[in-house]
């Protein structure tokens, strides 16, 4: 039975933080995980920092072009790809943003967000991951592969595939090198150093936004204790967005905490990802400062667990916004102003909850933050060793 419920919970930050996981949960050793993040970083510093020299290095996108990926292989490409297969959200997300959709030929299932992203070849396995099989059969040119996909690298390589593996990206500056990088590799160098001076504008005014505001201590968990904490994507939209983490603090990566260190850290404002945000009802989240005083803010799932360019954009955007709303109005308040200090969200709700999310999050998820965009394999592979360790205890 333990075995059971810890295999559930592992499960849990698998299906929450899909997408750009850079640590697994504590019991699948987190500090290791983020020694080899670092050196698959280093590894691709030599192929992305380069292009982020100039803007984007836009006067030599011209084939071929040779990069040196986060295995350290050196990827070459004697001409533009015309068939491109993504194994991960981020990275489809990124093609779309970068006028590159035409050219894409399979994705996976968590990416299926994305406009026109039903008329691709869905190459996900039955499970987590990628099908190598279906990936093969698009007969792809480049084949985008970023951490999430790293256990699969070297069986789409096997297969005679042109693969190039993203370092993670646990900032926005790894998301501008990456976005960078994937121009380069499809010929969009302009767009893609567009596309990183929109992002660029949206954060900075975003921290504009919340330059003066009283910065709540917020968390965003992922169910079963899992949060998100420091070092991650997640972490970086919430500093730029106008709160502190308190989870940061506690751990990097995606730590699962204890319902006594939640208490403690007793953060004044919940993430959610659906709208309803049952979990401020469960414990301990409900006897926090959030949960009595309904504090949440909703974003949406899919930009939220996916480090991307639109990403960024919408939730320091979104973020910021509720942030500044929720100060003036606690001015208004204070000056005697306020009906009775309750805010309305964009759906007419009464409460202090305040909705910037785009899409719901689909039924019976714990927060909401069930839609994958990152970490899928590193997060299995946590599942097993979680497990693992439960049934020797």
């Amino acid at each position: 039975m333990r075995l059971t419920s810890v295999f559930v919970a592992a499960l849990l930050v698998t299906s929450a933080i899909a997408g750009g996981v850079t640590a697994a949960p504590v019991d699948a050793q987190p500090a290791a995980a983020h020694a080899d993040h670092a050196a698959s970083a280093t590894a691709a510093a030599s192929g992305g920092a380069a292009l982020q020299a100039g803007g984007g290095a836009t006067d030599a996108c011209e084939f071929p072009v040779e990069l040196t990926d986060a295995t350290g292989t050196t990827v070459t490409l004697d001409e533009r790809p015309e068939r491109i297969v993504t194994v991960n959200p981020s990275a489809a997300q990124t093609l779309w943003e970068i006028g590159a959709r035409d050219r894409v030929v399979g994705v996976t299932q968590f990416a299926a967000y994305l406009d026109g992203a039903g008329e691709k070849t869905d190459v996900s396995a039955e499970g987590l991951g990628v099908s190598v099989e279906k990936v093969v059969n698009a007969d792809p040119d480049l084949v985008l592969a970023p951490n999430a996909s790293a256990d699969q690298v070297a069986d789409l390589r096997e297969q005679g595939l042109t693969v190039y593996h993203f370092p993670a990206a646990t900032s926005v500056d790894d998301i501008a090198a990456k976005t960078t990088t994937t121009g380069r590799l499809v010929g969009n160098c302009e767009a893609a150093a567009a596309t990183n001076e929109e992002m660029a504008a949206a954060v900075a005014d975003a921290e504009a936004r919340t330059a003066d505001v009283d910065r709540p201590k917020a968390l965003y968990p992922l169910g079963d204790g899992f949060v998100a904490g420091g070092d991650t994507f997640i972490d970086e939209i919430m500093r730029v967005g106008g709160v502190d983490n308190v989870a940061a603090e506690e751990g990097d990566g995606y730590p699962q905490l204890s319902n006594e260190v939640i208490l403690q850290t007793d953060p004044e404002l919940i993430i959610v990802t659906d709208p309803d945000a049952p979990i401020l009802d469960e414990e301990p989240y409900a006897s926090t400062t959030a949960g009595v005083e309904r504090n949440y803010v909703v974003l949406d799932r899919n930009y939220l667990n996916q480090p991307a360019p639109r990403s960024v954009i919408e939730t320091t955007t979104a973020l910021s916004t509720a942030i500044a709303d929720r100060q003036a109005q606690a001015e208004t308040n204070d000056d005697g102003s306020g009906a009775d200090g309750s805010e309305t969200d964009e759906n007419g709700a009464d409460g202090n909850g305040v909705d910037e999310s785009e899409t719901e999050a689909s039924d019976g998820d714990e927060t909401g933050a069930a839609a994958p965009g990152f970490g899928v394999v590193a997060a299995l592979l946590a599942t097993l060793a979680v497990a693992l360790r439960a049934r020797r205890n």
